[in-house]
């Protein structure tokens, strides 16, 4: 079974009930959360230029949202993440809808 489709099972769980990182750490799924990206800017290093919600496995970005609507920043947002890192598949996550599938983005890096 694929990490991405892991992680959209664990985020339906999530989504009746509570607590993602719960959820994928019962599952037995690697990931980090609250995850600072550094950036450099010129000369001049920031240590955390970023925070991405969660790094699952090390190769999906996991951002969470619980919005009314995701917008065009939101998804952008994440293929910053994505370029920054290298990953390839982010996953926005809206928790504010009613069935959870019609909230999950997939986004790809290249």
């Amino acid at each position: 079974m694929s990490v991405s489709y892991e992680i959209v099972g664990a985020a339906i769980e999530v989504h009746k009930s509570l607590g993602l990182s719960q959820e994928l750490r019962f599952r037995g799924i690697s990931y980090r959360a609250q995850v600072p990206l550094p950036l450099r800017y010129r000369t001049l290093d920031v240590e955390c230029g970023y925070r991405l919600d969660f790094v699952v496995d090390d190769s999906v970005i996991v951002e969470v949202k619980a919005v009314r609507r995701v917008q065009p920043v939101h998804r952008a947002q994440v293929l910053t993440y994505l370029k920054l890192t290298e990953i390839r598949l982010g996953l926005l996550i809206n928790f504010n809808v009613e069935v959870l599938r019609s909230g999950i983005y997939r986004v790809i890096n290249g």
